[in-house]
């Protein structure tokens, strides 16, 4: 579809951003739940992740043919899961005895994810029917994600009531749930794509 009020170099613009502020705070968000020993924060990282692909796959697929599309998409959906092995393989480790994160990093690296998803929640809702369903994707993902972070913070209040470190486990196994399932539904899309794209070249054959 054409866009005759220069929709598309704006959301071009828009994801590149949100695509930029998402890999920068993975990268935060993974050093610090590695040292402070939260399976969450871990696995919330993968969700940082998860959107800068999301967002770079909208980027690259507003200027490339589908079956080029397709082929950047699964890439992407498998590099989310390396974190998220990463973050499953902690978890795993952790279930014969839970150990309570630090909690004030926990806290702190939060509140940083709840402002960069926030921010990046407000820069897609103007775009955020411009460029199909991913962008409308990339949009809800960032939004929901606020309350995953929230659900950090409430986790590491509950840690340090408790000294537990079931809560983080238990949250933690839940967010990997959800990046991996964002992952499938990311390679889903790419592989509806290689389809039509397939398609495409057999009506043009014919």
């Amino acid at each position: 579809m054409q866009h005759e009020d220069g929709s598309v170099p704006t959301l071009r613009r828009v994801v590149l951003v949100v695509a930029l502020l998402n890999l920068g705070y993975f990268a935060v968000e993974l050093s610090v739940a590695l040292s402070a020993g939260s399976v969450a924060l871990l696995a919330d990282s993968v969700d940082f992740l998860e959107d800068t692909a999301v967002n770079l796959l909208i980027f690259v697929a507003l200027g490339w043919p589908m079956a080029r599309r397709a082929v950047m998409g699964k890439l992407m959906a498998l590099l989310i899961l390396g974190p998220a092995a990463l973050a499953a393989l902690q978890a795993v480790r952790r279930f014969a005895e839970p150990v309570p994160p630090d909690v004030l990093p926990v806290v702190l690296a939060s509140l940083g994810a709840v402002v960069v998803n926030a921010v990046s929640a407000w820069l897609l809702v103007r775009v955020r029917h411009e460029g199909g369903s991913l962008s409308r994707a990339a949009y809800l993902s960032a939004r929901n994600d606020v309350l995953v972070n929230l659900a950090i913070i409430v986790m590491a209040l509950v840690t340090l009531g408790t000294g537990s470190g079931w809560p983080d486990l238990l949250l933690g196994c839940l967010i990997i749930g959800l990046a991996l399932h964002a992952a499938w539904e990311v390679w889903e899309v790419s592989e509806e794509e290689r389809l039509a794209a397939r398609a495409l070249a057999g009506e043009e054959l014919g």
